[in-house]
């Protein structure tokens, strides 16, 4: 069942060393502002909790897994710092997941769009059933997906971020991000997915977390600029979002 909450829902359920961070929100798990930034803080509040070996993220119902930023925050923008504030709430839990001092195990069971392939990029290792298919639609309105690139491109190399990219009005299937790096398994349903998430997250849990915390170092190495990088990017995203054509381009959408 998926939420009604306008601002949308987050629930942290903690039992034998995971912790399950579930997110929601009625138009197909997508994420406000308020959404995002209380994300990112749970990330570092279980990423600090010594009770905690390894964490789950998994959306809300059996449909989409997330449909990105609100579309209806984004039509609001009128100035360049909302935007940059704006398209800095993915940014900010990307960074939340990168330094979490745990692993992140994504459990995707449907389509995922713009941001949602962000904070999919920016799990450790990701469980997918074959509804899982992903899109990059940013060009489609005038922008990019600046602020994501760095995590996507980490994942699956730029070759592959730039079909996704430029590709902007079709989607690409489980099995085609599987192959790229983005998805480790895929599977037919979601009982099975969830079954492998709970062999795989108890094994993990079972693991020293000293060398868990090292590998999540490993796995990470070499993005400690990110913390302005994507604070960057978060500006770019903002300042086109105010251009003529995304502006023509949002009019069609606005209620």
């Amino acid at each position: 069942m998926i939420t009604n909450r306008q601002n949308g829902s987050l629930y942290t359920k903690i039992q034998n060393k995971i912790a399950t961070i579930e997110f929601g929100h009625p138009a197909s798990n997508s994420f406000p502002s308020e959404l995002l930034e209380r994300l990112a803080k749970e990330f570092v509040s279980v990423g600090n909790n010594d009770e905690v070996s390894v964490i789950i993220l998994k959306s809300e119902g059996e449909k989409a897994f997330c449909a990105g930023a609100s579309f209806d925050e984004l039509v609001a923008i009128t100035n360049l710092e909302e935007g940059k504030q704006f398209f800095s709430g993915f940014a900010n839990v990307i960074n939340a997941m990168r330094t979490c001092g745990k692993l992140i195990i994504g459990r995707v069971q449907g389509k995922t769009v713009g941001g949602g392939v962000g904070l999919s990029a920016a799990c450790d290792y990701v469980l997918a059933t074959e509804n899982a298919a992903i899109k990059l639609s940013e060009f489609t309105i005038g922008i990019g997906p600046f602020v994501i690139e760095p995590a996507v491109t980490r994942k699956i190399g730029i070759a592959a971020t730039a079909e996704l990219t430029l590709d902007a009005t079709n989607w690409k299937n489980a099995y085609w991000a599987k192959e790229k790096g983005l998805y480790a398994r895929v599977f037919e349903n979601i009982n099975d997915l969830d079954k492998e998430v709970e062999i795989l997250s108890e094994k993990l849990a079972s693991y020293n977390p000293i060398a868990l915390l090292e590998m999540k170092k490993v796995l990470w190495k070499e993005t400690d600029d990110w913390s302005y990088l994507l604070t960057e990017r978060a500006a770019v995203s903002g300042e086109l979002v105010l251009s003529d054509f995304t502006k023509k381009a949002l009019s069609k959408f606005k209620k």
